[in-house]
């Protein structure tokens, strides 16, 4: 298995510092039971007043022509390498609470929190998840019957890392791209827009 840990600046866990979202997939189908406790993992992210908005289309490339369905809502670009992956998911989110139909503002946040705990699950499992906002959303509503106020908004590619040797120069290299991020002082704020919060100006790493 591939490992691309994190260079990181301050001691995190070791499950989220070897998350990496690679374009290169295996063939290697990922089992039922692995599938079942990643959405497991999805299903207690957190979500405001408890909404859980998410829902998540799924097609297997066992079943190519359900496969063939879901692969065709993502734009070409992301067509190209997620066509090897063995799961493909689409992420939808309802738009306005249950309880009264007011719109909620939440509901893609608390997306992406179901979508980073299933994540951070496969991670945990040796499996890989590679995200997308590139989707077609109307064709997907077309495609899957989405109904008024629910929409679908992201895509997951889930499986194996690819062995590197099997993976086209551009895709390669694009895995093979080092890590990086914005250090703490450039995004974590107090008092004023822009001023590094004390805690992070006075640490030593």
């Amino acid at each position: 298995m591939r490992i691309k840990s994190a260079v990181t600046e301050y001691p995190i866990q070791q499950v989220l510092a070897e998350r990496w979202s690679p374009y290169g997939f295996d063939a290697r189908p990922v089992s039922a039971a692995d599938l079942c406790s990643l959405f497991e993992a999805s299903r207690w992210a957190a979500s405001s007043y408890n909404e859980q908005p998410w829902n998540f289309l799924v097609a297997l490339k066992e079943n190519p022509q359900e496969f063939e369905r879901l692969l065709g809502c993502l734009v070409p670009g992301n067509q190209s390498w997620a066509k090897t992956a063995p799961v493909l998911v689409l992420g939808v989110v309802r738009q306005r609470f249950t309880k009264d139909n007011a719109e909620n503002r939440a509901a893609v946040h608390d997306l992406g929190l179901a979508a980073g705990n299933l994540s951070i699950e496969a991670s945990a499992r040796g499996l890989s998840v590679h995200q997308m906002i590139g989707i077609v959303p109307e064709k997907a509503r077309q495609i899957y019957n989405i109904p008024e106020h629910f929409e679908a908004w992201t895509a997951m590619a889930i499986g194996y890392k690819a062995d590197v040797a099997t993976m086209s120069e551009a895709l390669r290299d694009r895995d093979e791209t080092p890590r990086q991020r914005k250090p703490l002082a450039e995004f974590v704020f107090s008092g004023t827009w822009g001023l590094t919060s004390s805690f992070v100006r006075n640490s030593k790493h």
